[in-house]
């Protein structure tokens, strides 16, 4: 599709399963070339050596980072990939899991456009009870801290334009919680954030997910809390 032409798919996966080649096997029929389908791999050891090798013979971009660092060390790694061998591309990112379908990917990244990040998110009557009250609270929380509004806060499928990139990189957090530290930067920077509805989907009960409960859901509310704190901080001042 025209709007994947300047646009590289980042993909960061922790022991992925057969979802993930199936992702990308049909990526392949959209992208102009394999290397702009780019899996990340963070630290899931020999176990998935067989199935990276194969997505690699297809002529994709496989980076493996030796340990488990987290999400956001995947993503910004991706990211300085990215700016390093396709400068001026956008990125779309997304879950290797089985969550988002091409269909959804080229949706998101149809919306791109330079300033804007675009969400693809999920619709809460799809969702586990966990996942729907969590979200709730999550996007309530957001809004009280930044004064807009995100409907989900926590989706792994987004597009960011070439022009934010090199910010992403500079973005802390290395787990969970940097996905929403790009939230609050944007919010910060008064950079615009789009959405395009998608489907809820969850595999086997979501038993690809390594969200690991209380200690990510900690992740994600401790830069929330800060940011409501800096915010009254420089309000006083």
């Amino acid at each position: 599709m025209a709007h994947l032409e300047k646009t590289i798919v980042v993909l960061p996966v922790f022991k992925p399963g057969p979802h993930l080649s199936e992702l990308v096997t049909a990526l392949l029929t959209e992208v102009p070339r394999p290397a702009q389908v780019v899996i990340v791999d963070d630290g899931s050891g020999p176990a998935a050596d067989a199935r990276l090798a194969e997505i690699e013979a297809l002529g994709c971009t496989v980076l493996r980072l030796p340990v488990n660092r987290g999400k956001g060390v995947a993503l910004k790694t991706g990211f300085r990939h990215v700016l390093s061998r396709y400068p001026g591309c956008a990125v779309v990112c997304a879950d290797g899991d089985g969550q988002h379908s091409v269909t959804d990917i080229c949706a998101v990244a149809e919306r791109g456009e330079p300033g804007r990040i675009v969400l693809g998110v999920r619709r809460f009557d799809r969702m586990p009870l966990r996942s729907r009250f969590g979200n709730t609270v999550t996007q309530a929380v957001f809004r009280a801290a930044t004064g807009r509004t995100v409907t989900d806060t926590q989706t792994g499928l987004r597009a960011y334009p070439a022009d934010l990139i090199g910010e992403l990189c500079a973005v802390p957090g290395e787990r969970f919680e940097y996905e929403m530290n790009v939230l609050l930067h944007a919010a910060a920077r008064g950079h615009p954030i789009d959405e395009v509805p998608i489907p809820a989907t969850y595999l086997s009960g979501n038993a690809g997910s390594h969200f690991s409960g209380l200690a990510d859901s900690v992740r994600i509310y401790v830069p929330l809390l800060r940011y409501i704190l800096l915010s009254r901080q420089v309000t006083a001042d």
